[in-house]
């Protein structure tokens, strides 16, 4: 991958990311980013769903928590059903 490469914001504050780079990267339209901007730096970093086997990671840490916790079932279902009945303020 060329290390450096030179890109210009358009009036509507559209970047465009090089070809090389895109390509480099695997990068297809209608990637999502983060964007962070900091004293004189913009940095982007593509967004990507977590793989099954991590998703699973995370739903077993979770109810390893809730266990942990003293949360039952019930409690999350009965939680759920008072938010749901929350009106919401417009």
């Amino acid at each position: 991958m060329k290390p450096i490469s030179t890109t210009k914001m358009s009036t509507k504050g559209q970047v465009v990311i090089p070809e090389e780079i895109r390509k480099e990267l695997g990068l297809e339209p209608g990637e999502n980013f983060v964007v962070v901007g900091r004293d004189d730096t913009v940095i982007l970093k593509k967004i990507s769903a977590p793989r099954m086997e991590e998703f699973d990671a995370l739903l077993r840490e979770a109810r390893r928590q809730a266990r942990a916790a003293g949360i039952k079932r019930s409690d999350i279902k009965r939680a759920l059903k008072r938010t749901r009945r929350v009106p919401v303020a417009g």
